[in-house]
């Protein structure tokens, strides 16, 4: 680890292309970061392209706010979260250009012979850090657990900082260690990708919002087949399910909330599909089966060119979670979310409004297989090929829901 002191915890045979010189973070000898605090750390990683920053706290704590420098008169490009689900592209070049809740920084020192530098925060342990603006053009680390019963003091390993001479092998060797690192996810060249890639595919959401319907997909693939446009595949969105509010009898489905956020207090009434699927005849005399399953059979033998029908469903079930008490359904638990202070400063958001209002019906962790199992299990069987999974914002303030 890498003090003002300049020692390296375990150093490489070959100096590491990011450097810590006195109060200046260096790659390859050109600065980028300047009046580096004395509590921020470095530690080399396997790579010597790149290094990882920690810093020490005074007090353990679920969220911690620290500087890691000064970013003064370099041009960047960055990816923030501008809501609590999405994220788009910023541009500056200075600490106070920056935007909260930023994923990505990769900073443009060539001007000065430099290279390019990418800077990551990631996962440590039970935290996850973000960028932020600070005072007087400080770049800031945001670490949090998201609970107030979960803390700690010290970080190694919150950011990651990796320097190259081109931008797009850059961030495909400082995306390959930080994989290394963490081992959670894969690159996309060590993945096999879905037979959906290459296929046209069709969402209903714009075309019907809460309101599909069998009849009214069927139209829609039919149209877009005359019109020359057959899709591979055909994605039923948010409207199949079966829905309430909490004060609406178990027996009532409410899926036809066409007013914008009416969808959002609703929970999870059952895993199967509502009436609207549920009823469906099959259009094939001789056949006697009903429901989504009859449909899916009868849309890929009517429109050869459909080989995959995936639906929507949200992290949680829906989006407000599972209803509890109800007969059939994994128990759960209405959870107040409350927004870390970074995520407040995202956009305003009708949807993230309406669900820290109204809470999430949580499984609890012991029982969540038997929601997907329960949720998966009955889409196989109609031959669903696969699920889009919506409303994943909520594990980035879940821990703090399950603390209030």
């Amino acid at each position: 680890m890498e003090s003002h002191a300049n020692q390296l915890l375990n150093p490489s045979p070959a100096a590491c292309a990011i450097s810590l010189d006195g109060s200046t973070l260096k790659s390859n000898g050109h600065a980028f970061l300047t009046d580096v605090p004395t509590n921020i750390t470095l530690t080399a990683s396997a790579d010597k392209s790149g290094a990882f920053l920690g810093f020490n706290a005074a007090e353990p704590d679920h969220r911690h706010v620290s500087p890691i420098g000064k970013l003064k008169n370099l041009r960047f490009m960055s990816i923030f979260r501008f809501k609590v689900w999405w994220t788009t592209h910023w541009v500056g070049s200075n600490g106070r250009d920056l935007e909260h809740e930023t994923q990505l920084l990769l900073l443009d020192t060539s001007p000065t012979g430099g290279p390019y530098v990418l800077i990551v925060p990631i996962l440590e342990g039970q935290f996850r850090a973000s960028l932020q603006p600070g005072q007087d053009d400080d770049v800031d680390v945001c670490v949090e657990s998201g609970s107030t019963k979960v803390k700690a003091s010290s970080f190694h390993s919150v950011v990651y900082v990796h320097a190259g001479n081109d931008p797009f092998t850059l961030m495909k060797e400082g995306m390959g260690v930080v994989r290394a690192h963490l081992g959670t996810f894969k690159l996309l060249d060590e993945k096999d990708p879905p037979g959906i890639v290459d296929k046209f595919g069709w969402c209903t959401w714009d075309a019907f919002y809460l309101t599909v319907n069998p009849q009214g997909i069927w139209d829609g693939v039919k149209g877009l087949a005359d019109g020359g446009c057959p899709p591979g595949l055909v994605l039923i969105d948010d409207g199949w399910q079966s829905i309430s509010h909490d004060e609406d009898p178990v027996t009532k489905e409410g899926m036809n909330h066409t007013v914008a956020g009416e969808q959002m207090p609703c929970r999870l009434l059952k895993f199967q599909e509502n009436y609207k699927f549920r009823d469906y005849a099959s259009r094939k005399a001789e056949v006697t089966e009903k429901g989504m399953g009859a449909f899916v059979r009868d849309l890929k033998d009517e429109f050869g060119t459909v080989d995959y029908v995936y639906v929507w469903h949200a992290l949680c079930g829906y989006w407000g979670g599972i209803r509890p008490n109800v007969p059939g359904l994994p128990e759960s638990v209405v959870v107040r979310p409350k927004l870390s202070p970074g995520l407040e400063k995202t956009m305003e958001d009708l949807a993230v409004d309406k669900i820290v209002s109204n809470g999430i019906g949580l499984v609890p962790p012991e029982l969540v297989d038997q929601m997907y199992d329960g949720i998966h299990s009955h889409l196989e069987n109609a031959g669903i090929d696969g699920v889009k999974v919506d409303v994943i914002h909520v594990s980035s303030i879940q821990y703090s829901m399950l603390s209030i």
